[in-house]
């Protein structure tokens, strides 16, 4: 019986931080959950670092983690992105699909705490192998593009059934986003199933462009300044004057 990708291992990967700018905010706590089969056993491993920084009041109010807390429990912030990146690069290496819920915000946060500690970048840490992700947000707007609603995390797994008790919390999001994942490629096998986790990470860097696309025509439509970001999985880091950072660009600012 041949196995779909929803039938078998994935990984799941959450973070907390202390905001949602993914440039200058930190990370707080971090889980990596894996999961060899539906219904099967779930191994979690979590961090909880000290940002090094003070964790705004609206932060603390969302996941309930203190600076005291931080500081008396948590690790280097700079350990905490290691060995999460070691981790992450452990799943390429088995072959195992990473389910990232809006990975953009995820996994470029990890990539700028690594640039800001240890000089080097997400792609370099993970290695050769690089990571397959699975992402339910993306997965679900191409799947149910005209859906009214919202579609955070406590949105999607209310819609399609999964638990979800604890939230803002990294290893019970990780936990809830695996599931959702799975629950998602049952849902549309036709969709979804017939292809490979890996031609599934390419597909989803299309349609997140699109769906970046039609999101950012909805707000110049009404009149709203924000700017959305097409990249996926992972959103390119920018130097000074704005331009994407890459080892042809000469700008001083890139320094």
């Amino acid at each position: 019986m041949q196995q779909h990708w929803y039938t078998g291992p994935l990984a799941s990967f959450d973070t907390e931080t202390t905001g949602v700018d993914v440039e200058t905010d930190r990370i707080v706590s971090a889980a990596l959950v894996v999961q060899l089969a539906p219904d099967g056993p779930v191994r979690t491993t979590t961090w909880l670092a000290d940002p090094g920084v003070p964790i705004p009041d609206g932060a603390r109010a969302v996941h309930g983690i203190t600076d005291e807390h931080a500081r008396t429990h948590g690790r280097p912030i700079g350990v905490v992105v290691a060995e999460v990146t070691r981790a992450l690069a452990d799943q390429a290496r088995a072959g195992y699909p990473v389910v990232v819920m809006n990975a953009p915000y995820d996994l470029t946060l990890l990539d700028r705490e690594l640039r800001r500690h240890h000089g080097r970048t997400l792609a370099g840490g993970l290695g050769p192998d690089g990571l397959v992700v699975l992402d339910p947000r993306v997965l679900d707007k191409h799947v149910d593009r005209y859906r009214k609603g919202r579609r955070t995390l406590t949105d999607l797994c209310a819609h399609y059934g999964v638990e979800l008790a604890g939230a803002h919390d990294a290893a019970v999001d990780a936990t809830a986003a695996l599931a959702l994942t799975r629950r998602i490629g049952a849902r549309y096998p036709a969709a979804l199933g017939g292809l490979t986790a890996a031609e599934l990470h390419l597909r989803q860097e299309v349609w997140h462009a699109a769906q970046a696309r039609g999101l950012q025509n909805w707000f110049d439509r009404s009149g709203t300044p924000e700017r959305v970001d097409p990249s996926w999985p992972l959103r390119p880091a920018r130097c000074g004057c704005g331009r994407r950072l890459e080892p042809e660009h000469g700008c001083e600012a890139a320094a």
